[in-house]
This record gives structure tokens, sequence and C-alpha cells, in this order.
């Protein structure tokens, strides 16, 4: 039998283009990258002649026996038997796994390149012994590949190899990091199984330094992220509705003491108002749209929102720089797909935001969600336009993207539903005149981020009290006498935030005998 203590952690794939490994010695910069910690090596190599193959095969051999991990060889058994070496990886168009198998024995390591589910219950079956799941991210070290599956994809694969009852093991292969590695194996672990490590290409062979590179890529595995340590090391989230209700003033308390930043990557239609209902509900907002200054206002504790009402080319640049800015320090991400579905650029945008990130929170309506999730959804403008789900299907849905997202999800509508994948609620709160205002759902997404700021070790609660403290102040405002409609609502729903926020802080939450939360059972 293949062994099955190999570890899969940190999964090294060679690369000879002059492109990426330039004029240095292969073998060389492995030898340092397995100094470096790298804990398998794969040799592939789809040009050079069978006697280079194993020539070099050989000294590579040398290197990884020497500190006792396993060389596979990719494709070509014929060069691992030649070397003696301990398997191969094999791709969907090469040799069959049973005849690989028959070839090199029993004990030998074979691998498969899977990036579908059938793909992969097929391999289980067939008895591999890894399987190479992607590709994940877009990469140039490998065109052929039949699709970019990302970390839902993989989550997939992951469930159903776990449905196989099989112990077969799993790396995400493509386009994977320092940048990226630490959020592909979080949103990719599924609950029955979680990937056992990552394949590495250029982000070692290119670097400058691949000892280095390795080293620091290992521990980025062996952590977890900076985005998601204090929520899973916080084991005592709060379940019942009692003891949401009790802990949603402590965050607004928090919002008015420590006056947190809200940085603000969005539209100019609602800037404005964003800046002052961040103001009013306690904290320090900053609309900066160029993704450069995100590397300087990550490191001051507060949070980032992303509201894409406004989609260009260089808007998707600068987000994708603040948001990976933001994922490095920790810090929260707030995602608003402002009329998401509403032409094929703006979910294809959705696509390229997800791809280059994790948002600890997904807010939008009822459109924008589905098309988050993957629906073709045809928007009219940033309306989410006529309902077509049952109050069930739509908390199901919520609760699904984020499982799958390992995140916050909040669906705004007549009844908001919130769920972290685990615990979900509905919402009641709210009044028909935010409804008739420009921007009622963005700064909603402000006040949540600033909610965030505080409260990074539960985001539901988060975002639980960020949605009572913005719509219960929205009822009261649309109470008042002055109030005469949507121009005057906007003025009242401001004072009203800020009144809230006071009347919390001074110990007085008369406020929250009107929250309307529902558990839902899913």
């Amino acid at each position: 039998m293949a062994p099955t203590n190999v570890d899969y952690s940190l999964y090294l794939v060679t690369d000879s283009t002059a492109a990426i490994l330039g004029d240095r010695d292969l073998v060389e910069v492995v030898q340092a990258a397995v100094e470096g910690g790298v804990t398998l090596v794969q040799y592939r190599d789809k040009v050079s002649d069978t006697a280079v193959l194993v020539s070099t095969a050989k000294r590579l051999h040398a290197v990884t026996q020497k500190h006792k991990i396993p060389l596979l060889i990719n494709d070509r058994v014929d060069v691992a038997l030649a070397v003696g070496c301990e398997g191969v990886h094999i791709g969907q168009d090469d040799l069959d796994l049973p005849s690989a198998r028959k070839l090199l024995g029993r004990d030998a390591i074979i691998g498969v390149t899977v990036s579908s589910v059938e793909e992969a219950q097929k391999a289980c079956k067939d008895g591999a012994d890894y399987l190479g799941v992607g590709t994940m991210f877009a990469t140039a070290t490998k065109r052929n590949t039949k699709g970019i599956i990302g970390t839902a994809g993989t989550k997939k694969i992951l469930q159903a190899i776990a449905d196989t009852g099989r112990d077969v093991r799993t790396v995400s292969i493509g386009g994977i990091n320092a940048s990226t590695v630490q959020r592909v194996l979080f949103q990719s672990s599924h609950p029955k199984k979680k990937l056992d490590g990552v394949a590495i290409v250029s982000a070692v062979i290119a670097a400058r330094d691949p000892k280095q590179a390795a080293k620091d890529l290992l521990s980025l595995v062996k952590s977890p992220p900076p985005f998601a340590a204090a929520s899973l090391a916080n084991t005592q989230k709060a379940t019942d509705i009692g003891t949401l209700l009790e802990k949603a003033p402590t965050i607004i308390r928090e919002v008015g003491s420590k006056t947190p930043l809200s940085h603000n990557m969005t539209n100019l239609v609602v800037q404005n108002f964003a800046a002052n209902v961040a103001l009013a509900v306690g904290g320090s907002p900053i609309m900066a749209n160029y993704g450069e200054e995100a590397s300087d206002l990550c490191k001051l504790r507060g949070a980032l929102v992303i509201n894409m009402g406004t989609v260009t080319p260089e808007g998707l640049q600068n987000y994708a720089l603040a948001l990976k800015a933001y994922n490095i320090e920790g810090g929260p991400v707030v995602l608003d797909p402002v009329g998401g579905g509403a032409t094929a650029i703006r979910r294809a945008a959705v696509k390229t935001l997800l791809a280059a990130g994790y948002f600890d929170v997904i807010k939008g309506n009822e459109g924008e969600i589905k098309t988050v999730f993957g629906a073709v959804v045809q928007q009219k403008g940033v309306d989410s336009g006529a309902s077509t789900l049952s109050d069930l299907e739509k908390a199901t849905l919520v609760r699904d993207l984020a499982a799958r997202e390992r995140n916050v999800v909040v669906m705004t509508g007549a009844t908001d539903f919130v769920s972290d994948g685990l615990r979900t609620y509905a919402i009641k709160n709210g009044h028909e005149l935010l409804g008739r205002i420009t921007g009622s759902g963005c700064v909603l997404g402000t006040t949540i981020s600033l909610m965030l700021a505080v409260c990074r070790e539960d985001k539901l609660l988060a975002a639980v009290a960020g949605l009572l403290h913005y719509e219960i102040a929205a009822e009261i405002a649309a109470e008042r006498e002055d109030v005469k409609g949507p121009g005057t609502f906007v003025p009242a729903l401001i004072d009203e935030l800020y009144n809230v926020q006071k009347s919390t802080s001074g110990g007085d939450i008369w406020w929250l005998k009107r929250a309307k939360v529902e558990a839902v059972d899913i």
C-alpha cells in the first residue's frame, strides 16, 4: 500500500520554463525550497526529452530522499520507474489510474487532477492516493485548464469525496500564493472534509529566495487567516435570540466609545449620505476609492465597505487592492454587490470580487444575493425586482451562501434574513420609506461595517446589531410628525440613528423593545 503518512501541506510543483525559473538551476531551487519546508515535490516538465527528464529527476530525487519527502513525476510513469521515485501525478488526459497502478505497484503514490465532482468520485473509486483539486484561480503556468472552480467548486468536491467514505487526501492547485493561501484553506473547508494542503508553483519557483518563500508559505498554511482568527477563537457565540438582543446594545455602545473607521469605497451618489450615517452611528468615515490608500487605512482597526454601485475596470482593480490589504491585516470587509444582476458586466464583476478576496459580510437584496450565489437574475437597475422566493427559501439561500463562503450573509427586504451558515434569523424591523430613498441599502452596509470593527469575534452578532440600530431608527424617524415623505425622512433618519447611539451609550435601550427577531429553523 502507498504510504499514508505523507504530508501534503506544502506541495511544490516545478516549472522549468524561462518565464518562471529564469536562468537558475531547477535542482538548486528545489533544494532551497525543501530546506524552507516544502513537504512534497512534483517534477513537471512537458517539453524536455526523456533522457533529460530522467537525469533531472534523479538529481531531484537525491534532494528529496535526503530530506525524506516524496518525489512524484507528472504524467510520465516511465520516468518514475527509471528513477525509482515514490510515484506519479496524472491528469484527466494522461494514462488512466488503473494502468498506472499496474505499472507502478501498490506502494506507489498516485495522484489525479480533478475539476469536477464526477472526476473526483471516479478517481476515489479507482484508488487514487490523493487528488489535485483545481483550478482554484486563473494561472499562466497551466493553460489547458477546464475552468476555474474557486473555493465554492472545491468545497463541492470535498463534500463528494467525504460522501464516498474513502480517505483520499486533497490539495488545491492553481494561482495560489502567499496572499491567497489562507483564504483558500479556510473557505474551501467543508464540515466533513478539508484540504490537506496546497500545491504551489510560481510562488516558490519564481521567488528570489525560494527557501524563505517556502518557509513563509508553510507558516501561513499552519495558521488561521487574520480575518478569521478572532471568530474561530470564540466558541461561545450566542444562539438564542434573548442573548443576541442583550448583547446588541453593547456593540452599539462600543462603536460610540471607540469611533472606529468605516472606509467606504462607494459610488458618488451615496458618499455624503454614507459619511453622515457613519458619523451619526458613532463612527469615523472616510470615502477613499483609491486602492493604494488601503495599505495604510487597514491598519487603523476599522472596516472596509466595497460598494459596486459604479463598476469600472479601474474601480475593480482598486477594490481588489483594498480587499487584499484588509484581508492580510484582518480588517473586516463588507461587500455590497449593488445591482449585481442588472448587466453582464456587473455579474462578471461579482465573480471577479469573490475571487479577489474574502468578505466577512455580503449584504444585498434578493436579486443581488441570488447573483452572488450564482443564479442568473435580471435586475432592473439596482432594485431587487419582484420576489420569486418564499421566506423559507430566502432563509435557506442566505444560510447556504453563508456556509459556502464561510461568512455572514444579509438579505434585505420587507423581512431581512441574516445567517452565518449555522445560525439564521429573520428581522422584521424597518419602514417602507427606506425603499423610497437613494442609498438606504448602501448606508446599511456602512452601519454594519462599524459594528464589525468592534465585534470581530462574532460577525453575525455584529450584523444583527447593525440591522437593529439602522432599521429601528428608521421606524422611529418615519413616525415623527415632521416627516411627510422621503425628502423629510432622510434627515430624520440621520437624527434618529444619532439618538439611538446616544441613548444607548447613556445606558437607555428603550428602543430595543421594538426589535422583531425570529430564529429560522431550516
